[in-house]
């Protein structure tokens, strides 16, 4: 049996009695993004906040750094993704985009479901794909787009100090971010970490439309 079985059934279980809000706006473009989860690695298992009904506490999310020579947000955090090609699902260009960034090939049952829709301020309608990676044992980050891959523990989104808000004055609403060890992770990514905090760890509908970004997120 898998080591992280339990969880698998959980978050699958959360994502298939989820109601998704899609979203659609006029001359955005249409992207998505892979919240893959794998084995945490060799490590010693993390230790600090239990996580809810005893799954393993050895399972983490693949996240990238991107590379510090691209033009639009060089050296953030992000999760792998990008635009969808022509006639292309969410959930295929998730997976094509996990292989192009993380050299990490899975098949399309590998999709355990969806999180809501997000419209970012730079033009893109996004949509999140939940995906079960296993092991990936090997992972292989692309030259051109990314710097390096990392395997954030699960039970950081689940510490007493996330999620982070802010204050921006160009905006009504709060902008979201999510901390990882010493340092945080701004929205986009911060929305979908966060709901799938709530949602597939939690067992809490929450909603994240509304979060804002920081303002250099807006180009």
């Amino acid at each position: 049996m898998e080591r992280n079985d339990a969880l698998k059934a959980l978050i699958r279980a959360a994502l298939a009695g989820f109601e998704v809000h899609p979203l659609s706006r006029p001359g955005h473009r249409v992207a998505a993004v892979a919240l893959a989860i794998v084995d945490e690695g060799c490590g010693a298992d993390v230790t600090g906040m239990l996580p809810p009904d005893g799954w393993s506490t050895r399972a983490a999310m693949v996240l990238t750094r991107r590379s510090s020579t691209l033009r639009n947000h060089a050296g953030q955090w992000a999760l792998p993704g990008g635009s969808m090609d022509a006639h292309e699902s969410a959930e295929q260009a998730a997976l094509r985009e996990l292989h192009e960034e993380a050299g990490l090939v899975l098949a399309p049952d590998a999709v355990l479901g969806r999180l809501d829709d997000y419209v970012t301020r730079s033009g893109f309608v996004i949509t999140p794909v939940v995906v079960w990676a296993g092991p990936a044992t090997t992972l292989v980050p692309d030259a051109q787009e990314v710097e390096s891959i990392h395997r954030i523990p699960l039970t950081e989104f689940l510490r007493g100090d996330a999620p982070v808000y802010e204050t921006i004055a160009e905006s009504t609403q709060p902008a979201l971010r999510m901390p990882v060890g010493e340092r945080t992770i701004a929205a986009p990514t911060a929305v979908f970490l966060y709901q799938f905090r709530e949602l597939c760890l939690l067992g809490r509908t929450t909603r994240v439309a509304h979060f804002e970004q920081p303002l250099f997120a807006w180009k």
